[in-house]
């Protein structure tokens, strides 16, 4: 990256926090180590399920990096927060009760001992954020963060197309693009590209970066989402920006002016290239398997139609891997509802409606709008991917949103200057009778 994003930098003239010495106070304020910590929780959430890479990596030692990272970012927070200061908040409450459910679920080991270890790696990533919230406020410093870890992680994808393009692009996956140096799939890394070109969108409109560090994210990022044909990742990139855009319109000329742009763009892409759009939207799926999401509605219909006791029915049967019979659920509701119960589904519920609320509430502004993308992303996304109920980048991408509707903390009250003393004179001490 390069430009201001690159530098983490303001242009001259912008003023995030309507003073600029509030924004330099925050950023002196926010340790360079919490970017790293940052970059260890996205390393977890990678997983270690995917394409075939060009050098086998065994799934164990894949597990074990991601574990060492997320061990590492809780313990660097640690050191960074030792005085363990954090920020409550509705959106950690949440995702704590959603780990308490989680372990009443797992301890009756429905799903094996493997989900208590699902459940201490939500206890490990659930106690990072806590340890990290001591610095959320409403500035682009997570934002950042998050886009150059995710930017970080696409240019690992983009390697693996140059150095194999068949690995690149398999036909196990239809021709779609895989992670071939990390094994990643097209989901994933569509999401990871789509959720980054909104941020950077955004970060342009709002000038926290400059166009020409903006177009060394967005212009690649955008090819390797067309190369994953991933239509949720797309879908959700295009209503997430329409409703973070669509909140700036009264008060933001360049969000006007973007606007209009982009729906101009948008009907001559849609009137010159509509049978190439259409193609590349149906991936030469029948349209049986269309209506079918990908054979995903058999599996939901086969899950919501097994025989549940009352408290499986409330609790579920424990943090699992998100599958259902040996196929993936590919859906965050019914996941939840299978692992954490109508209980999880509840929290998850609300952590998105809290999170949403908040956003509506507050007057228009850049974070308002980052926030609005994110939460706007996850509930699309939540309808064909799996993760809101466990660690996973959207886990992430909802913390960033709660990090930017965070009220900035009040600084502390200043000790008062020091009035300095008369100097009286040494002899006015003595007793005027002598």
């Amino acid at each position: 990256m390069g430009g201001e994003l690159t530098r983490g930098g303001l242009p001259d003239g912008a003023d995030p926090a309507g003073t600029r010495s509030g924004a330099v106070a925050r950023s002196v304020g926010t340790p360079k180590a919490v970017g790293i910590v940052w970059g260890l929780l996205v390393l977890n959430t990678l997983g270690s399920a995917g394409a075939k890479t060009v050098v086998p990596l065994p799934r164990s030692l894949i597990q074990l990096v991601t574990m060492g990272a997320l061990v590492a970012a809780f313990a660097l927070a640690l050191v960074l927060n030792r005085r363990l200061r954090v920020r409550p908040s509705a959106f950690l409450s949440l995702l704590t009760l959603l780990l308490v459910t989680g372990v009443i679920s797992s301890a009756r080991l429905e799903s094996g001992f493997g989900a208590l270890f699902r459940c201490a790696r939500l206890a490990l990533f659930v106690g990072t954020l806590w340890l990290l919230s001591r610095w959320w406020d409403d500035g682009p410093t997570f934002v950042r963060h998050h886009v150059r870890t995710y930017f970080a992680v696409l240019g690992s994808v983009a390697a693996g197309l140059v150095v194999s393009p068949g690995a690149a692009l398999p036909d196990l996956y239809g021709g779609r693009l895989v992670g071939a140096l990390w094994p990643l799939t097209p989901p994933q890394i569509g999401q990871y590209a789509a959720v980054i070109v909104g941020l950077t969108v955004l970060l342009v409109l709002g000038r926290r970066t400059d166009r020409a560090g903006a177009a060394v994210v967005i212009v690649p990022s955008l090819v390797l989402l067309a190369l994953t044909h991933t239509r949720t990742a797309t879908l959700g990139l295009f209503v997430g920006l329409a409703l973070a855009i669509g909140s700036l319109l009264l008060t933001s000329a360049a969000a006007r002016r973007f606007f209009t742009w982009a729906v101009g763009c948008a009907t001559v892409a849609a009137v010159v290239l509509g049978p190439v759009l259409e193609a590349w939207f149906l991936r030469g799926q029948s349209q049986e398997n269309f209506s079918s999401l990908t054979g995903r509605a058999k599996v939901w219909d086969a899950l919501l139609a097994a025989p549940r006791t009352t408290a499986e029915q409330l609790f579920g049967v424990g943090l699992g891997d998100k599958s259902y019979g040996g196929l993936p659920i590919d859906n965050s509701w019914l996941a939840v509802y299978n692992e954490q119960g109508l209980i999880g589904i509840a929290l998850v519920a609300a952590i998105l409606l809290v999170l949403g609320g908040v956003a509506l509430l507050r007057p228009p502004s850049l974070p308002r709008a980052g926030a609005i993308f994110l939460i706007s992303y996850c509930a699309i996304a939540s309808y064909t991917e799996a993760g809101l109920g466990d660690a996973s980048p959207y886990l992430l991408h909802l913390s960033v949103a709660a990090a930017l509707l965070a009220t900035p903390a009040a600084a502390p009250p200043g000790r008062a200057p020091d009035v300095p003393r008369r100097r009286v004179p040494r002899r006015a001490h003595r007793s005027e009778v002598t």
